[in-house]
């Protein structure tokens, strides 16, 4: 959009916001739909049917789990380019294993991988953080986790497993 918007109007990037941005923010909620509608259909269940325990059955990360993953996984496979709480802090508190939450002001970076990786992360049960050093049984212990709670969204994670 930058290197556009000097060359014409606000309708004319509103067109475009709505033509590619909006269709691609749609398009992913249809792709959640469509997954718990194949589910259903793969268990023989009704349309109104709830899938949470469907997709722990079949070991299948809804949409917004496998979203969280993928975000858990950057974070520790990129681990060496974030601060732990106990590097800055030296006092030993429930949160000295947690990254260190940088505080941001821009909305693009808080909505970021960066930003948003912390803060998936540190809301981790501890039990699950411990293994994070053998990235082997952490991806196991990840994935049980994820499987067994279905998160139909980040708002959903981020309630149930504040720390």
């Amino acid at each position: 959009m930058r290197p556009i918007k000097p060359h014409v109007t606000i309708n004319t990037l509103k067109m475009i916001y709505y033509s590619y941005f909006r269709s691609i923010m749609t398009y992913s909620i249809k792709i959640f739909r469509l997954q718990k509608k194949i589910i259903r259909i793969m268990m023989g269940c009704r349309n109104r049917d709830s899938c949470r325990n469907l997709f722990f059955n079949l070991e299948i990360f809804p949409l917004p789990s496998q979203y969280i993953f993928s975000l858990i996984l950057f974070m520790i496979r990129n681990k060496n380019q974030f601060l732990v709480n106990s590097e800055i802090y030296h006092i030993d508190t429930r949160q000295h294993a947690n990254f260190h939450q940088t505080s941001a002001n821009v909305t693009g970076y808080q909505k970021g991988v960066y930003c948003l990786g912390v803060k998936v992360f540190n809301v981790l049960p501890s039990y699950i953080k411990t293994e994070s050093d053998s990235p082997k049984n952490f991806k196991v212990v990840l994935q049980k986790f994820l499987y067994e709670n279905s998160f139909y969204s980040l708002d959903e994670y981020f309630k149930l497993y504040r720390s």
